[in-house]
């Protein structure tokens, strides 16, 4: 993979003594936290590869419940997210799978509560970054290093074009865009980077568009 600068390579600022293991893990389950939209009331985590390994080493499961509880990679709070959680009344469970997957840094999140649930594979790619590979059953490829829009909508005709033209009249700029679909005909999903935050009147035309029924936004 290509860095833009050294300090890609050296990583970020973070609590812990992994990049990868630590700070990438902490990234993933923020942005968990961020697609599901509130604090869960339970959270399951499956490791994989190196990371069911080596987890209780490296604290990548204190990381990944800190990102969770929507701590940064250097709260120090993370050393005790454990703790966080249990006083919010999140309940955490730990799984460590044997399952050989396409990267060695592979985490499944589960989170849910009354109103919902969330599935969510991540991958630790090395100096603190991270791609979201999946997200309840859709395949995708979302880094969370730029603002995105995640929408969801019927497979059809004119959907993507109605999506592109909406953005483009607020002069937003795509950078990067994946579509994702289960089954031809039914429901997809366009994952959407761009290149500045997203005001919620944007999020609201989005919503307003016959062919879209959820529009999830991230910001920096």
């Amino acid at each position: 993979m290509k860095y833009k600068s050294v300090f890609d390579i050296i990583g970020p600022v973070m609590i812990g003594p992994s990049s990868s293991h630590t700070a990438g893990a902490a990234r993933i389950g923020k942005m968990a936290r961020e697609l599901f939209g509130r604090e869960p009331k339970w959270a399951t985590i499956s490791f994989y590869g190196s990371f069911a390994k080596t987890y209780k080493g490296h604290g990548t499961d204190v990381a990944m419940i800190g990102g969770i509880m929507n701590f940064e990679t250097d709260d120090e709070r993370i050393i005790n997210a454990f703790d966080y959680a249990k006083k919010n009344k999140i309940r955490v469970k730990i799984r460590e799978e044997e399952a050989v997957t396409d990267h060695p840094n592979t985490a499944r999140i589960m989170l849910g509560d009354d109103e919902g649930e969330l599935e969510l594979v991540g991958i630790s790619i090395g100096g603190g970054k991270i791609e979201i590979i999946e997200l309840n059953g859709f395949e995708l490829k979302l880094s969370g290093h730029h603002p995105a829009i995640l929408v969801v909508h019927d497979d059809r005709f004119g959907a993507i074009a109605a999506v592109s033209n909406l953005l483009a009249s607020h002069q937003i700029n795509i950078g990067h865009m994946d579509v994702s679909r289960k089954e031809v005909g039914e429901v997809a999903l366009m994952t959407i980077e761009v290149d500045q935050n997203i005001d919620e009147s944007v999020i609201e035309a989005l919503k307003k568009l016959p062919e879209v029924t959820q529009v999830t936004r991230i910001n920096d």
